[in-house]
Formats: C-alpha cells, sequence, structure tokens
C-alpha cells in the first residue's frame, strides 16, 4: 500500500477529481440515512443520561458539551464530531459513547462552531476553551481528574491531533483525520473553510516540525477514500518520524461511516484503542 500512497499526488488531480477524492457522502451509499439513524439513536440516549447536558463552555450557540457519566470516580472521553468542520452536531454521534461507557468510562461530547460562521483558527480555540472547562468541571462532575483523552472522526480527527498539545489532555484517538489541509484549501471544501495558505499551514499537523509527544492511535477503514487513507498513513509516518508516540491501524472492510461501529461496539477495535490509551497514561 505503500506505494500506492506515494504515487497518489492530489496536485496532479483535476478539480472534479480532487473533489470527488474528499467527499464522503457521495463514495458512501446511503451515508445521509446513516448518520440520521445515528441521530435517531443518539436521541434515546441523551434522554437516558440527562443530568449534564448542555454545559455551556463559551458564549456561541455551539459552545456546549453534554457529560455522559457512568460512575464517581472515572475516567473521561471528549469526543470531536466530524462534518468537515461545517455540518453536523454533537447531538448526532452520542450513541458512540456505548462502547466506552461498557468499560467504566465517562464520555463528554463537545460542539463547536462551525465554517463559514468561525474560521478554523476560531474552531480550534473553541476546542481548547472547551477541554480547558471540561477539565475544571471534572470534580465537580464526580470525574477523576487526572486528564482526559481526546477523540474525534473526520474533521474531528484532526481537532483531535490540534488538542493534543492541551495541558489537560493526556492521549488522543483520532478516526479517519485530516492532517494536511492543503488539499482541503484547494477543494470545494474552502468555500465555506476560506483557509488561505497561512491559516492552512497554522492548522496542519503534518507541516508542523515535530509535535505533542502524548500517545496518538490513529486509524482509518481500509475502504474509505485513498486520499483519506493517505492521509492517515502519512501522519503516522510523520509522527513515527519524530519520535512520537504514535499507533496507525486501517480497519479492514470499513468505510468513512461503518467505521464508527468499532467505537459503538463495546467490543469494537476503535473501543479496545481507547481503553489501551487510558491504561498507558495512567499516573
Amino acid at each position: 500500500m505503500a506505494a500506492l500512497f506515494s504515487a497518489l499526488d492530489w496536485r496532479a488531480m483535476s478539480q472534479q477529481e480532487r473533489d470527488l477524492g474528499l467527499n464522503n457522502g457521495v463514495a458512501v451509499k446511503g451515508s445521509v440515512e446513516i448518520a440520521a439513524g445515528w441521530e435517531q439513536r443518539s436521541a434515546a440516549l441523551r434522554q437516558k443520561h440527562a443530568g449534564h447536558l448542555d454545559l455551556r463552555y463559551g458564549p456561541r450557540e455551539r459552545n456546549r458539551i453534554d457529560f455522559l457519566k457512568v460512575r464517581d470516580g472515572a475516567p473521561t472521553l471528549l469526543f470531536i464530531h466530524g462534518g468537515y468542520w461545517q455540518t453536523r452536531a454533537r447531538e448526532v454521534f452520542t450513541i458512540f459513547a456505548e462502547g466506552p461507557m461498557t468499560h467504566g468510562i465517562n464520555v463528554a461530547l463537545i460542539g463547536y462552531t462551525l465554517a463559514p460562521d468561525a474560521t478554523l483558527d476560531e474552531i480550534v480555540a473553541e476546542i481548547h476553551a472547551g477541554i480547558d472547562f471540561l477539565a475544571g468541571q471534572l470534580p465537580t462532575l464526580g470525574a477523576a481528574a487526572e486528564g482526559i483523552v481526546v477523540s474525534g472522526w473526520s474533521a474531528g480527527g484532526h481537532l483531535t491531533s490540534m488538542a493534543l498539545s492541551n495541558a489537560h489532555v493526556r492521549a488522543g484517538m483520532a478516526i479517519s483525520g485530516i492532517y494536511d489541509l492543503e488539499p482541503i484549501r484547494h477543494s470545494y471544501l474552502n468555500e465555506k473553510l476560506r483557509l488561505d495558505e497561512a491559516a492552512s499551514r497554522r492548522n496542519s499537523p503534518m507541516m508542523q516540525e515535530g509535535g505533542t509527544a502524548k500517545p496518538l492511535s490513529l486509524v482509518v477503514g481500509s475502504a474509505e477514500l485513498p486520499l483519506l487513507r493517505k492521509q492517515t498513513a502519512d501522519f503516522a509516518g510523520h509522527r513515527a518520524r519524530y519520535g512520537l508516540p504514535v499507533t496507525y491501524e486501517e480497519v479492514p472492510g470499513a468505510d468513512h461511516f461503518s467505521i464508527m461501529h468499532e467505537m459503538l461496539a463495546p467490543q469494537g477495535r476503535i473501543t479496545a484503542l481507547i481503553r489501551q490509551l487510558f491504561e498507558r497514561t495512567t499516573t
């Protein structure tokens, strides 16, 4: 697969090829219905754990966190939703708390302002502000206070990598993320993101010298779009070159949406990797 990835150059693609190469909605048949099913199942779980929803961490409407508590003293996972920084909401993804919660892990889900109402710099800043707020609330919520593991899917995988530098974060679990924003900047997605080259470089972990020396697990589906598989493989290589702790896996047969079953299921691979991150970073 390394040979295929090395030959895959988004710069050599036409605009149409590049746009389709990043469009998961087109690539995965029934993706709209899949996400609608997630949201429906999430609503039921939110009702079941209604005690700590809509915790406000900032002044904007989407600056809210839902906290689903398993038990007193449990560690906390923070999940960041995807949608290419411009669609979806935390409420769609509550159902994926089920896997980690089965193993005694609290799960918080964070919302953030979407583009074009916020720049990517502002979105990253909101995530950091939300983490700071949540860390301060953990004792009041009855959760363990020794740091948060952050996870996210798609654009949330990117935001997970950007959150590693936060002092309250102990490790990251990034699912099917974006780590080099230059292909995004040269695609249809930039209509709302409005990235210029400087903003793209600032917010691309792949373009930074080194990175944060905290454990990061990277996963992507083997049936995902090649450009997105390459993003994960390349970022794993980037961290390895700098001697930063990283694991990399492709989930066999998984596409951009079905990969999330590995977090939903108590015995799913992503759930297992999340548990390992907590175990590796126990103080």
